[in-house]
């Protein structure tokens, strides 16, 4: 979660994922007579394509569960089609006359009645289940939502936060995503609602998070750190060119010219691990540097660290942002040496150390393949004799 939010500015997929599973988990548990009111959503994929180009009508039919559950009140029927209705060429349909359009919306008795736009209901802020009407509005949809179904409150809000335009934690879906599951919430709140996004969110999780987010802990430097340890393995190299020139151009042995592998040795092993974001004297150690969030550890600053973990976690908290956190003003102040020689912990996971070890070895046998090519050559240079 930490570095979704402070690496990769990402953590909502995480949270609305984690949101999803206990959200599952409780619908589960309520009483069969509850869970009736939200029966899963079965919209096929050609009918979520229709609806996305357009066609934004609820189904003509209830399902039983819904209609036992509606059975003798006004909400027991739906929406009537007239047979000329269905005959009529939807690219010649003639415009409706105001007393056909008043009998239209008066058949439609299962919805409200007039009510207030979308626009004016997101005034408030902090009212949810507002604004979640809004978003339904914002994407074309002209359907109030059950509001007996159960868990319709916290719907609401997980729409303002996560799925509608400009949500504190609003997901990367597009426009026929965004629709077809503000239609389907429209429906029910079953947790089948959201299959399409989970899916979509989930495979983010999965192909890109997840494998930066290795990536990322396989560097045990902080960025000043590799970039110093960047440097070293540049000047090793050098350092072994230097000693293999200046060998070759007096008139030593050859058996001399070998010590310019030392230099290319050590260059080049470092300079591949730090390639990987790796510091082969932070590994030699199996360190790694404390992460700027992580440094700052007095009573106070922990005890922040904390609420703020905890907001991390919160599916329902208004906003990642983290630039106000107190470690960010207090780490920029820190010189470049002290970041270098950060503070440093023990690499408790074994997985890890493994990975660490692997490049490390092929660091190692890398230099050492390409340490011995270059040495091989300043060998067999002639003698030079100049001194």
């Amino acid at each position: 979660m930490n570095y979704l939010k402070y690496i990769e500015h990402s953590a909502e997929n995480l949270q609305f994922f984690l949101w999803h599973k206990d959200y599952t988990r409780r619908f589960n548990e309520l009483p069969e007579s509850e869970r009736k009111l939200s029966p899963e959503w079965t919209m096929t994929q050609a009918e979520q394509d229709a609806f996305a180009t357009g066609m934004t009508t609820r189904p003509k039919n209830l399902s039983p569960d819904v209609a036992a559950v509606f059975k003798g009140t006004d909400f027991a029927h739906g929406p009537t089609v007239t047979e000329s209705e269905k005959r009529a060429d939807p690219f010649d349909t003639p415009p409706r006359t105001p007393s056909q359009e008043t009998k239209r919306d008066d058949d439609m008795s299962f919805v409200s009645s007039q009510r207030p736009s979308g626009s004016q209901y997101t005034k408030s802020t902090t009212n949810y289940t507002r604004k979640a009407e809004g978003a339904f509005d914002d994407a074309g949809l002209k359907w109030q939502p059950f509001t007996v179904q159960p868990f319709r409150e916290e719907i609401s809000r997980i729409i303002t936060i996560y799925v509608a335009d400009s949500g504190s934690r609003q997901l990367n879906l597009s426009a026929k995503e965004r629709n077809a599951l503000l239609h389907a919430l429209e429906n029910t709140t079953h947790p089948s609602a959201f299959r399409n996004v989970l899916t979509t969110v989930e495979f983010s999780l999965r192909s890109q998070n997840h494998p930066n987010f290795i990536r990322w802990t396989i560097c045990n430097g902080n960025r000043p750190r590799v970039i110093f340890a960047r440097g070293l393995g540049i000047s090793g190299i050098l350092a072994g060119l230097l000693t293999g020139i200046l060998i070759a151009l007096s008139g030593a042995g050859r058996g001399w010219r070998v010590m310019s592998f030392v230099g290319f040795m050590i260059g080049i092993a470092t300079l591949i691990a730090a390639w990987k974001g790796m510091c082969v004297v932070l590994h030699g150690m199996h360190h790694r540097h404390l992460r700027p969030w992580e440094l700052f550890g007095d009573a106070d600053q922990v005890e922040s660290e904390m609420e703020l973990k905890n907001s991390s976690l919160d599916s329902f908290q208004s906003s990642n942002s983290y630039e106000s956190e107190p470690w960010v003003a207090r780490y920029e102040k820190r010189n470049v040496i002290r970041k270098i020689f950060d503070r440093e912990v023990w690499v408790e996971e074994p997985a890890l150390r493994q990975i660490q070890d692997t490049i490390f070895v092929q660091a190692i046998l890398g230099s050492f393949v390409a340490s011995a090519v270059l040495t091989a050559i300043f060998v067999a240079v002639p003698h030079g004799n100049y001194y």
